[in-house]
């Protein structure tokens, strides 16, 4: 089978999203390895722990108090200054010696096919997010991690590579590796390659992202819980959503109906109303769920997580044509030995990694409603 010669250079760096202080702050605090401290911060995940540390995921607020509640600090003393004129994003990932080295084979061929779709997209304006699901069954979500390069091309299920040859007219593998060794041969990818790896664009993300987080947690009170929210006695109204849309999905299409809320979520948190039974009888068709994107799931909870969207007209006649709302599923959180996060559905039955789904398509169920 042809392989891809490693023609395109690949950024050793371009999997950090969000350099930050944890490791040093906690090898201050007395932690000199990542496993024992993760025992002080239960609610988060093992791996996702150390891809927060490692700059692999940005973290949510609430995710970075905990952090810093742990280790004796303010969560804003764990952000850094990435266009600071001391800082050097090659001098902080040198620590992780265990990063992956560049160049290897099969990295390259999902940069390489990352780019040959993007490509593929500008070349057919009609190959929008929406009609690559509609045609080729590829989810949004699957579709910008493809795109991106951030799984080898073996860690797809064979229905996505199966879309993946439908999308960029190929056969098989054979023939997608045999294509993408003449278009990085002839350098047709390095341009996009370029664009994707562009070191200024990704110092301004992070840039992005770090002021975003510090917004976020200055909205934070001192216990890490929304500041408009204190104690259970203070009830403030959440707008209710959700229609059936199939396969266990639930639409956020408004309800008109709001309910009190208690349960100290964030500013986002909405209402999700489900219309079916959802995790067998443990979660009846009557229930409305509080929905706080901005908290993180967690072992032994409930949790949404984001599939892609759907017209809005289907459910509100008088919307925007162009306009779309997101579509959810609800699934029970648990955790394997190895510390990866799972989230499961009984109707219908799904198994979801959910630490291979991107945090701002999560959202952690805080209550539940019944009537």
């Amino acid at each position: 089978m042809p392989s891809v010669k490693p023609t395109l250079s690949v950024d050793p760096l371009r999997t950090v999203v969000f350099p930050n202080r944890v490791r040093e702050a906690r090898q201050r605090a007395g932690f000199a390895r990542l496993l024992p401290f993760a025992g002080r911060v239960a609610e988060i995940p093992y791996i996702r722990l150390s891809k927060i540390e490692r700059g692999e995921v940005v973290p949510r607020a609430h995710e970075l108090a905990k952090i810093a509640d742990a280790l004796g600090t303010r969560p804003e003393d764990l952000l850094l200054d990435v266009e600071a004129a001391h800082f050097s994003i090659e001098r902080w990932a040198a620590p992780f010696a265990d990063r992956r080295a560049p160049d290897l084979p099969e990295e390259v061929f999902a940069l390489s096919l990352a780019a040959a779709i993007r490509l593929r997209r500008q070349a057919d304006r009609s190959l929008t997010i929406a009609a690559i699901e509609r045609r080729y069954g590829i989810a949004p979500v699957t579709l910008s991690r493809i795109e991106n390069a951030q799984r080898p091309f073996a860690r797809w299920n064979a229905a996505t590579r199966a879309a993946i040859f439908a999308l960029l007219d190929v056969t098989d593998e054979a023939s997608l590796r045999a294509r993408l060794d003449r278009l990085s041969a002839d350098g047709s990818l390095h341009a996009t390659v370029a664009t994707m790896q562009n070191p200024t664009v990704r110092t301004q993300r992070m840039r992005e992202r770090t002021l975003a987080l510090r917004a976020e947690i200055v909205g934070l009170g001192a216990d890490g819980a929304n500041p408009m929210v204190v104690g259970a006695a203070v009830a403030r109204r959440l707008s209710v959503f959700g229609a059936p849309f199939g396969d266990g999905l639930v639409a956020r299409a408004p309800t008109g109906i709001t309910i009190a809320d208690t349960s100290a979520s964030g500013p986002r948190a909405f209402g999700l109303r489900l219309g079916r039974p959802t995790l067998g009888g443990g979660l009846p068709g009557n229930a409305i769920v509080v929905v706080d994107p901005d908290r993180y799931p967690t072992a032994g909870g409930l949790a949404v997580v984001r599939e892609g969207d759907v017209a809005a007209v289907s459910y509100t006649p008088d919307a925007d044509p162009a306009a779309t709302l997101a579509t959810y599923r609800i699934v029970a959180v648990t955790v394997d030995r190895d510390g990866r996060m799972f989230g499961y559905s009984t109707a219908p039955a799904i198994e979801i990694a959910l630490q291979d789904r991107p945090s701002e398509h999560l959202g952690a169920i805080v209550s539940a409603h019944f009537s």
